[in-house]
């Protein structure tokens, strides 16, 4: 195996019976340590609420900036310092304080190791981190033990001896450790995932996510090109949590189902190749990340999920989001649409017509073979809007993020704390949809071999009957 962690040359065996009495094919099976005594798993944990919460921040390059916008803008908030080992980045975002209207924040920058200082203050609740993939875990890690609630941009982990150490850290800790995954707030994803809890595509079955989005035009602005390094580095989908995270919501994972099995292929690197060798001028014959990843999971009760990556390629942007079930059909790229069986909605429902009157939307004749027309699928829309979406759209609109979805990440996340209830996505999530980064690469090492897929809450995976947003009371 190549590039494995050195959790996993430890961890890692080959489980000699097959997963199908002996006649398919081995897996590869990786160690579920035990839980150290004295720590309790933190599904569904809720921290004593904070009336206000006061915010540090870690990396103020590509997403850093935006977030100290858009916190600026919720309620509750505080931001206490600022830190990057870059100076300009620093007083860059000072200045959006000033220009918000808000105090001004303790300044940390000048080597990579500013950020420990920033840890080390007794008035900071949260750290939002917003660095480069690989410090994210040590930064959390060490944030976490100092008393800090941490929220980590994507991917939070890169491998799993990083996401076992974050686990351990947040279950002794008792801090809360958020992966900040903005496309499960998407308008699109929250309205389907509604859509899904009301049973509107009975079953769900099958669901596809996916990261296709070519970064041809983006890759000059990671520092010191860090993310191209990566790719060179690393088989496997080293970026899925957009594709995977939306999904594991609908499918109730480690909410009544766990992802069991996962297989996953990749073509050659070719425009990857490529554009490393022009972009740094210099040689790659052995640029490890394919062009185009996919991987097919199994899951407990009998579920499949299929996730992509591709940043190479010119193909339009596409996280798929996807879901089959036995009743209707969701799709989000490239063009959005629903089939549903009539029976599911019950009646008629109506729509503003033109001339502001209300119109019925006939569904009684919805053809087998194609999604349903644009009326219907707007009513449906309207009618299983999130609540999360209807208090928020317009404000996030405003602020923006993604065209929102940003912005209604971060108010969820000072909403939960402020309320002192569970976030929405605990580190069990986090967890999940990081550990393809490695397992994938397992995987396609090893011939395509099925892996196993650890059980990250160590049991408590079917403890909570589906997934839910909390709300105060």
């Amino acid at each position: 195996m190549k590039r494995l962690s050195a959790f996993l040359c430890l961890a890692v065996c080959v489980l000699l019976a097959s997963c199908s009495g002996g006649s398919g094919p081995s897996i590869i099976r990786t160690e579920v340590p035990e839980r150290p005594a004295g720590q309790e798993d933190m599904l569904l944990y809720a921290a004593p609420p904070l009336d206000t919460v006061r915010i540090g921040f870690i990396g103020l390059g590509m997403r850093g900036p935006g977030a100290v916008e858009r916190m600026c803008q919720i309620d509750g908030t505080r931001i206490v310092a600022l830190c990057d080992v870059e100076q300009d980045r620093v007083e860059g975002a000072s200045g959006i304080l000033e220009r918000l209207g808000r105090p001004e924040a303790a300044e940390y920058y000048g080597s990579e190791d500013a950020w420990m200082q920033l840890c080390d203050r007794d008035d900071i609740d949260l750290v939002y981190i917003a660095t480069d993939w690989k410090v994210h875990a040590k930064i959390a890690k060490y944030a976490m033990e100092h008393g800090k609630h941490v929220a980590i941009e994507v991917p939070a982990a890169m491998n799993l001896t990083e996401i076992w150490d974050l686990i351990n850290t947040s279950e002794r800790t008792r801090r809360h450790c958020m992966q900040l995954e903005n496309c499960v707030y998407d308008f699109f994803e929250l309205t389907t995932l509604n859509m899904a809890q009301q049973g509107l595509f009975g079953e769900i079955l099958h669901a596809e996510g996916a990261y296709i989005h070519n970064l041809e035009d983006f890759w000059d602005e990671y520092w010191h090109d860090w993310r191209l390094l990566y790719n060179r580095d690393h088989r496997g989908d080293v970026y899925p949590t957009h594709g995977i995270g939306p999904v594991c919501q609908a499918l109730d994972i480690h909410r009544g189902d766990k992802m069991n099995v996962l297989v996953s292929m990749d073509t050659k690197a070719v425009n990857g190749r490529e554009y490393y060798e022009k972009h740094r001028g210099e040689a790659a014959p052995d640029f490890q990340n394919g062009d185009h990843t996919m991987t097919m999971i199994r899951t407990e009760k009998g579920k499949t999920i299929m996730i992509q990556h591709d940043v190479v390629n010119p193909r339009p942007y596409n996280r798929l989001y996807q879901l089959t079930g036995t009743k209707g059909f969701a799709n989000k790229y490239p063009v959005e649409g629903y089939m549903v069986d009539a029976s599911k909605v019950g009646e008629l429902m109506t729509v503003p017509s033109a001339q502001g009157r209300q119109e019925k939307v006939d569904i009684e004749n919805l053809s087998a073979h194609s999604c349903v027309p644009e009326d219907v699928k707007q009513a449906l829309m309207e009618k299983y809007k999130h609540p999360i979406q209807k208090e928020l759209e317009q404000t996030a609109k405003k602020v923006g993020g993604h065209g929102g979805m940003d912005y209604i990440m971060d108010y969820r996340l000072i909403y939960c704390l402020r309320n002192g209830l569970p976030l929405d996505m605990d580190v069990y999530d986090l967890a999940e949809w990081c550990c393809l980064t490695e397992l994938t690469a397992i995987s396609i090492e090893n011939g395509n071999a099925p892996v196993e897929v650890p059980d990250f809450t160590r049991g408590g995976w079917d403890r909570i009957d589906g997934y839910s947003h909390a709300f105060a009371e």
